[in-house]
This record gives C-alpha cells, structure tokens and sequence, in this order.
C-alpha cells in the first residue's frame, strides 16, 4: 500500500513538472494533476493540500539535483573566478530550462513560514557552494559575498524572465555576461 502511494505521488510530481513546462504556474491546477494521473481530483488533495505544496515538494525532489548540475560545472573549472562564473552561469542556464520551472516557480507562490525555512535552507546549500571560491579569491567576507552573489543570479533570472514574457529585455546571453562581470568585476568597467 505504501509503495502504491508512493508511485501515485511519483505519478503527480511528474505530471506537475510537466504541467510547468508546458504552461508554468497556471497550468498547474488540480484538475489538470488529476486529469494527467487518472485520479480523482479529491485523490490529489490527499496527497497536496495546495499548489504551493505541489511546487515544494518538486523542490525537495529537484533542487539537489539542480545543486549537483552547479557543483559540478563549477568542479570542472581551475581558477576561482572561473568557477563563479560557472555558478552564475549554470543557475541561468538551468533556470531557462523549461525543466526546472518547479525550482523557479517557488518565488512566485504563497508560502508558509515552514515552508520558507525549507525553501532557504536548500538555498543555503547553493549559496554554500561559491563560498570556497570567494574565500579562494581573498574575499574578506565570503558567506555574506555569496549571498550577495545570489541576489545578482536572481535578478538575472528575473531579467530574463522577463524578456521570456514578451518584455524589453536583453538576450539570455547579453544577462548572463553581465551578471557574470557584475559578479567578478562589481560596477566598475569589467
């Protein structure tokens, strides 16, 4: 019996992830959770009290693996700065990814405070992945300069959100380079 709630929870994270991609956080309703799984529409409640649950949930399923994809580009890199630059990158290019909108789509819901504290300690975890770069390059506050790093990475993401919308932004590639130099170079000319 566990096991079969287990494949049936499995059934509406994926459907939700799909969902997402498809449509991002409107097409995300229980109806259509329902409709792509084959329950009833009560069974999902049994299961989500809400969509914000839906979405943490997908969260506490993809985002390790969202860090693993960041730690590893940043692994391939030798020199510090390099791998800040694959940090800012790779969380520009996976947010872009229709894939991760779960991940994404967090901002945008209701939370409660438990569900905050959840959601900033998996950011934690990110933001503790550039600290050994930034203390590599002498920064005299590391901790504090990653999470400084991370405001930058999720205003480009807005950015390109944005554009993404139909908005006068800048191509993904013109953000990302000067999220890139505005994280290795500051407000001075890069």
């Amino acid at each position: 019996m566990a096991e079969h709630r287990q494949m049936q929870r499995a059934a509406l994270l994926d459907a939700a992830r799909s969902l997402l991609t498809e449509g991002g956080m409107e097409a995300l309703t229980f109806p259509a959770l329902a409709m792509r799984t084959g329950l009833a529409r009560s069974s999902v409640y049994e299961y989500f009290r809400s969509r914000a649950a839906v979405v943490e949930a997908l969260c506490e399923v993809d985002f390790p693996l969202w860090a693993a994809e960041i730690e590893a580009g940043m692994a391939s890199r030798d020199t510090a700065a390099e791998r800040i630059e694959a940090y800012v990158r790779s969380q520009l290019a996976l947010a872009a990814d229709p894939r991760h909108r779960a991940v994404a789509a967090i901002s945008a819901l209701e939370l409660d405070d438990a569900a905050r504290e959840r959601i900033r300690a998996a950011h934690g975890t990110l933001v503790g992945l550039v600290v050994q770069a930034l203390e590599d390059l002498g920064h005299e506050q590391p901790r504090l300069a990653a999470a400084l790093l991370q405001g930058i990475v999720e205003a480009a993401v807005r950015q390109a959100e944005h554009r993404a919308a139909g908005g006068r932004a800048e191509s993904p590639e013109v953000i990302a380079d000067a999220a890139v130099a505005l994280a290795l170079h500051g407000l001075g000319p890069s």
